[in-house]
């Protein structure tokens, strides 16, 4: 049977609702797996969001990373966490598609590296539906952009407890892209690598609700999952 995926749309949640609503999730999940009364089948959830202005430090990364001071974040309204994820600081803002899958990989497979590029697979299926040819850079996660510069559209950073993963992606769509400048984007600080969105690429605006679709859509082709909701 295929595993079965509750998707859950918050809309724009501040940061730190959205993590506790993750942990909660994970935990549940968790807590499933542990009760010998149970018969394995869990639901695993699916949280497709957006977020205020806000940075995020992983727990690898370094506060080096972050170029503004509080002052200054304060003044562009851009609130900052450090968080339990993989991975070194990033940007989220409005206008970025945010997804955090909750799932059990025992469900599914235990393998966080084949997990992370199955991830990135999703992104790069979505950007083929809007003519963009999306890819993958040797040494550095997420989703890339070929060309001079290599321009970055995905993030990506997860935390696995008991094969329960937390965390997600980071997909530029129609976000403010100005607001990278006050990080070192994942501590990658080369002339030949840059940040870059949907609207970017293509001059355009697009619809968040038809990206989020997309989105949902091929992460059930990939993970092969049952939508349930």
């Amino acid at each position: 049977m295929k595993p079965k995926v509750d998707i859950i749309q918050l809309g724009l949640m501040d940061y730190k609702e959205a993590w506790d609503r993750q942990t909660e999730y994970q935990q549940a999940l968790i807590q499933q797996k542990r009760d010998p009364a149970s018969d394995g089948s869990v639901t695993h959830k699916l949280i497709i969001c957006q977020h205020p202005a806000v940075y995020t430090l992983g727990k690898s990364g370094s506060e080096d990373n972050l170029i503004w001071n509080e002052e200054e974040r304060n003044q562009k309204g851009v609130s900052y966490y450090k968080i339990n994820r993989g991975g070194d600081i990033t940007h989220h803002g409005p206008g970025q598609l945010v997804v955090y899958p909750i799932f059990d990989l025992d469900q599914f497979f235990t393998d966080v590296h084949l997990y992370v590029r199955l991830l990135e697979e999703c992104v790069i299926m979505t950007l083929e539906d809007y003519g963009i040819v999306g890819g993958r850079l040797p040494d550095f996660t997420g989703v890339w952009l070929d060309g001079q510069p290599k321009r970055k559209i995905c993030a990506i950073g997860v935390h696995l407890s008991r094969w329960v993963s937390l965390h997600g992606l980071a997909f530029n769509v129609n976000n403010d892209l100005s607001l990278f400048e006050g990080i070192i984007p994942c501590g990658i600080d080369a002339g030949d690598k840059t940040i870059t969105s949907i609207e970017k690429e293509l001059g355009r605006k697009v619809d968040m609700e038809e990206v989020a679709a997309k989105m949902i859509d091929n992460f059930a082709e990939i993970f092969e999952f049952e939508i349930i909701t």
